[in-house]
């Protein structure tokens, strides 16, 4: 089985930064394509970022050029660095993990992003 715990959330003011780590156990963590994606309240789960065991990047438009994803293979760990945040960044913040080949799919439990003034 493959568990994934993320860290890192909290609370900051417009514009600051904050990076989230997903930690991957029970998996051979180079065959899954990590991602994170963030819910905020009364809306869908939205894709911000995906990186692939070789890292292959990408990014929904709304995050470019603020944030920045990022894996070490030997730790089994998945970063998300945010940047310049605003308030409408603000969700639960959730760590994805695809496998390849056979499209096996996990889930972290999530971290709550707060961007308040």
């Amino acid at each position: 089985q493959v568990q994934l715990v993320e860290s890192g959330g909290g609370l900051v003011q417009p514009g600051g930064s904050l990076r989230l780590s997903c930690a991957a156990s029970g998996t051979i963590f180079s065959l899954y394509t990590m991602g994170w994606y963030r819910q905020a309240p009364g809306k869908q789960r939205d894709l911000v970022a995906t990186i692939t065991g070789a890292g292959r990047t990408n990014y929904a438009d709304s995050v470019k050029g603020r944030f920045t994803i990022s894996r070490d293979n030997t730790n089994n760990t998945v970063y998300l660095q945010m940047n310049s945040l605003k308030p409408d960044d603000t969700a639960v913040y959730f760590c994805n993990a695809r496998r390849r080949f056979t499209d096996d799919l996990y889930w972290g439990q999530g971290t709550q992003v707060t961007v308040s003034s």
